[in-house]
């Protein structure tokens, strides 16, 4: 379980969950085939589909400079029919 930090349950995820996709924060140097790969072997499931995104957010330092910082990263994993994966994960 190291590639992948929490399962996200939100209002919009929890809709996902209609359309057989679940969400994912991963670690930001993750790939989208490292984790295709290690949700398949976790789960036992066929991944259809993967979407990715970086949540970032903007501050000012002192000097009044804009600074960009990545929060992190969010797969949204969408699964072939047939499949499923528990909405709560034991840690």
């Amino acid at each position: 379980m190291d590639e992948i930090n929490n399962q996200v349950l939100t209002e919009k995820t929890i809709r996902l969950l209609q359309t057989n996709q679940y969400s994912f924060d991963v670690k930001l140097e993750s790939t989208k085939t490292e984790i295709k790969e290690w949700i398949e072997k976790f789960f036992d499931v066929k991944v259809k589909s993967m979407n990715s995104l970086r949540s970032s957010k903007r501050k000012r330092n002192r000097q009044g400079k804009e600074i960009s910082l990545i929060d992190h990263k969010r797969m949204i994993i969408t699964l072939q029919t047939g499949y499923s994966i528990p909405l709560f994960l034991n840690e």
